[in-house]
């Protein structure tokens, strides 16, 4: 099923008129729709109607900073000098010149997790690779590697053999295409991938797909387009900002089930990541280093605050991804001593977060997401996302009255039970 070309055409026109993250645009994106939100900014004059005005600033009442910038009319403003009535139509073009395309959310080979982010979530996102969007493994089997640029010998010889041993098992390393460990993670999965069916790595980048950044990094992003994918969610001919970067962060936590540290600094970007992907309710682990090594104090400082778990080799690892860790872990035990692997049940992998709120979430009777934030102790945040993701595996369902648990789950959670 192909996606409408309007639709493709207006989502890529609102990625060149919006920086990632942009919530106000977000907001108009999920009141107007893509195709009218683009039309009113690239082919109109003054304000918004103001029922749009209302339905915008309405969505907006829950983020933090809804004033000022985040007006819909100081989004016009910000918008509207970038607006080229070309633009969209040239950027597709570019795209599909280095064999890639456009992945938008109304096509079904959209990754659902980034989705996890609400209003942050990408307008669209841009690839390139010879590996198509539809063969991106679901979100279990990703594993989100990063640390520090200016590696050390312990963190790339690390690195390189959890990645090992993780591609391996099925595992694809997802990483931002930098230098130091996230270029150690693609080699190492480029390198024992090879003779395996996996795809191999993936690389998020902050930068248009058209060239590749850093230039150092070139020859190994070419590699990685020629057995596997690229993303980014500016079109091409974008530059790579400090902006850009750390909303890249946010894209490698939410598209992937975990988060590795290998290696941070005090003040790091791998620590944003892996902090964005706390916040989602995934999985982190930090690898331990020398108390004397400035590029290991961010892993430790992660690990103090309790946000992360010491991680020492792969079947670790494997843990942070929950479901499919016990499955293939389950498996290796079956092969190995002949025992068949117990079966899984549907909320095998639920993190503890999701865990609460599904015991939380009532049988009979709806409850208010501000109901089950009372009672499962956790934030309406927590509980919207969580939400989400247990009505995606069947196991709460919705109505106008609020949220239950799925039919089927009325016994609850084994481990509730015992």
């Amino acid at each position: 099923m192909s996606v409408e070309a309007e639709i493709l055409v207006a989502r890529a026109g609102l990625s060149r008129l919006m920086e990632p993250n942009d919530l106000t645009g977000t907001a108009l994106v999920a009141v107007s729709g893509p195709v009218e939100a683009y039309r009113l900014i690239s082919t109109t004059t003054g304000k918004a109607p103001a029922a749009v005005q209302q339905a915008v600033a309405e969505l907006l009442g829950g983020e933090a900073g809804t004033r000022g910038a985040h007006r819909l009319d100081a989004g016009l403003e910000r918008w509207r000098p970038r607006v080229d009535a070309s633009g969209a139509a040239r950027d597709l073009e570019t795209i599909r010149r280095f064999g890639g395309g456009l992945l938008v959310p109304e096509d079904p080979a959209w990754p659902a997790q980034v989705d996890d982010l609400g209003l942050g979530a990408p307008l669209c996102l841009w690839w390139r690779g010879t590996v198509p969007p539809q063969q991106l493994p679901a979100k279990d089997a990703l594993m989100a590697v990063v640390g520090s640029r200016d590696a050390t010998d312990y963190g790339r010889q690390v690195g390189s053999q959890i990645v090992s041993e993780l591609c391996a098992r099925g595992i694809t390393i997802v990483s931002g295409g930098a230098y130091g460990i996230d270029a150690r993670a693609h080699e190492a999965a480029l390198h024992a991938a090879s003779g395996h069916e996996c795809l191999a790595t993936a690389a998020v980048m902050a930068g248009g797909l058209d060239r590749f950044y850093p230039a150092g990094n070139d020859e190994l992003l070419r590699r990685v387009e020629a057995n596997g994918m690229l993303f980014a969610e500016v079109p091409p001919g974008t530059a790579p900002t400090r902006w850009r970067f750390l909303q890249r962060n946010r894209l490698l936590a939410a598209l992937c089930g975990a988060t590795l540290v290998v290696e941070a600094r005090w003040r790091s970007g791998a620590l944003t990541t892996a902090r964005r992907a706390s916040e989602l309710g995934r999985d982190v682990g930090a690898v331990p280093g020398s108390v004397f090594s400035a590029n290991s104090a961010g892993c430790h400082r992660l690990l103090r605050e309790g946000s992360a778990i010491p991680i020492t080799d792969a079947a670790e690892a494997l843990e942070l991804l929950g479901t499919m860790a016990q499955s293939v872990t389950s498996g290796d035990s079956a092969r190995d001593t002949g025992v068949q692997a117990e079966e899984t049940r549907p909320h095998d992998g639920l993190d503890i977060q999701d865990l609460l709120l599904m015991d939380a979430l009532p049988i009979r009777q709806p409850a208010t997401p501000d109901k089950l934030s009372t009672v499962s102790g956790l934030g309406i945040g927590a509980v919207l996302g969580g939400l989400s993701r247990l009505q995606a595996r069947g196991l709460a369902e919705s109505s106008a009255d609020g949220w239950r648990r799925q039919r089927g789950e009325e016994a609850g959670p084994s481990w509730i039970r015992t």
